[in-house]
């Protein structure tokens, strides 16, 4: 898909997905995609935004109706390198506030294995 790179891996007991470039309506869908099969899975996911050049609220969406399910299942839903500048939609509509959200990948790791 032009304009979205996904990659999925896992490491200490979470599944990190990797977004690259723009989640709008068009790929929103393939990362709905990815987070479905992350959630597969396991109970934790760590979604790292870090090279994320735009983000819409149809991507909004897609990550709050996984973070629900996570949640709903005990699990957890961390968000990664958001930068303010691209996914500041996080910050408009408050989910900056709800969700969690952590530096790096690395960090979010560190909070999660406190967590267990």
């Amino acid at each position: 898909m032009d304009g979205l790179a996904l990659n999925s891996e896992q490491r200490d007991g979470s599944t990190i997905v990797t977004v690259g470039g723009d989640l709008d309506i068009v790929t929103s869908v393939a990362l709905d995609d990815c987070l479905t099969q992350a959630r597969a899975v396991g109970t934790s996911v760590i979604l790292d935004l870090s090279a994320v050049d735009f983000m819409d609220t149809s991507a909004l969406a897609v990550i709050v109706g996984h973070w629900k399910k996570l949640e709903a299942a005990g699990g957890s839903l961390a968000l990664a390198g958001a930068r303010y500048r691209y996914t500041k939609t996080l910050w408009i509509t408050g989910l900056a506030d709800r969700l969690d959200l952590y530096d790096s990948v690395d960090a979010a790791l560190r909070a999660s294995t406190h967590r267990s």
